[in-house]
């Protein structure tokens, strides 16, 4: 059994709205946007073999990727500017955690 100490739990709840955060498609705006031809392509492609509802929720979807990407990256910042970087044991931890010690 993993014990989770009370910095893992405490970075561990900071951490849980960036993970289940959703995009709600329902809510939307219909922008104008100029993109390099290759990535209309895969959009397109995307659409056609089943993979997305349409090219704006493919762009949709790319977007809320980013948008939770740049979350988490601040969060670690912030995480890291109040805490420090990681211990060794804190890695240990976490590869325990994740099977991958």
């Amino acid at each position: 059994m993993t014990h989770l100490t009370p910095r893992h739990v405490e970075l561990r709840e900071a951490a849980t709205p960036l993970l289940t955060h959703r995009y709600d498609f329902g809510m939307t705006t219909k922008i104008a946007v100029s993109l390099p031809d290759e990535l209309v392509a895969a959009a397109r492609r995307a659409v056609e073999e089943g993979r997305a509802a349409s090219v704006s929720a493919y762009v949709a979807a790319a977007l809320a990727r980013q948008v939770r990407e740049d979350d988490l990256t601040a969060l670690l910042a912030e995480m890291r500017s109040e805490f420090g970087s990681p211990s060794a044991a804190d890695y240990a931890w976490a590869d325990e955690v994740l099977g991958l010690a």
